[in-house]
């Protein structure tokens, strides 16, 4: 039988309501009962907080009739529709209350707060590769066959001990720039850099030893999205992987290439960027 439900029934809704969800915090308008079995739990303007049935009880219809019940206590309010809820995932529960008649009028998105603030930023992407080597033509010969493919031109500049290779094909695709970086690092079988400033926010390097990346920086290592600990801390730069293959002083890379969890927490991208440039010994 579906009643409404009374104060000498708080322990049971209450009971039923965590069953449903531990976390919930609910303050309806009406809430029925299905005997101790079922619960469902509504506001006046439709939007069902709660809609459950035990386990042991399911397959009798007990759903139902609470959505039965429900709706005719909502038509005297003189509401025109139910709403629900149902949590992504939960495809047990949302086969059910499209059995009962409910079907979706929106999809609700959400996203981590940090993640969307670490994001406002949509600037510029550019960067460079930087091949540790004084041949500077078996770099030219080396970049023309990557970048025939993506139907560009190198340019080529020497100085430090680097020499410095950017194209408009790679400028602005840090994907792009840090596939060149690698394939030179094979061809040149020496140490290569990809250093570039991503979406006007971030600054990203990758440190290539005879093609194998040693070490990957990101200034802030979720700002493409949440990542598991690990791998935020593999983010940061690795200073003594960095001094030894450049030469670097590590304490330098320590206090240039800083992480945090937004990039209003860092200098500007171009001013680290330019840091970082400086203490590794390329041409920013």
């Amino acid at each position: 039988m579906i009643r409404l439900a009374t104060a000498a029934d708080t322990a049971l809704v209450q009971e039923l309501s965590r069953a449903f969800d531990p976390a919930g915090d609910f303050h309806p308008d009406a809430t029925l009962l299905a005997d101790e079995d079922g619960i469902i739990a509504l506001r006046r303007e439709g939007v069902v907080d709660v809609l459950y049935v035990r386990p042991e009880a399911r397959g009798r219809g007990i759903g139902r009739e609470l959505v039965r019940a429900a709706a005719e206590w909502a038509r005297q309010q003189g509401v025109e529709r139910l709403e629900l809820v149902v949590p992504e995932g939960r495809t047990e529960a949302l086969h059910l209350v499209e059995r009962l008649g409910f079907a979706p009028v929106e999809r609700r998105l959400a996203a981590p707060v940090a993640a969307l603030a670490s994001r406002r930023a949509d600037g510029p992407s550019f960067g460079c590769v930087h091949v540790q080597t004084d041949d500077v033509e078996k770099v030219r010969r080396d970049a023309l066959k990557v970048l025939r493919v993506l139907h560009a031109e190198p340019e080529i500049e020497a100085g430090g001990g680097w020499v410095r290779v950017r194209s408009d094909a790679t400028d602005a695709d840090p994907e792009r720039l840090k596939a060149l970086a690698q394939e030179l690092s094979y061809t040149s079988a020496s140490v290569v850099l990809a250093l570039g400033v991503e979406r006007g926010a971030v600054v990203r390097y990758n440190l290539f030893d005879r093609g194998a990346d040693v070490d990957e920086y990101l200034s802030v290592p979720e700002f493409y999205g949440e990542l598991p600990p690990g791998d935020v801390y593999a983010m940061g730069a690795n200073a003594t992987v960095v001094a030894r293959l450049t030469g670097a002083d590590p304490h330098r890379v320590r206090e240039a290439a800083r992480t945090a969890a937004t990039p209003g927490e860092l200098p500007p991208a171009q001013d680290l960027y330019a840091q970082i440039a400086e203490v590794m010994g390329v041409k920013a």
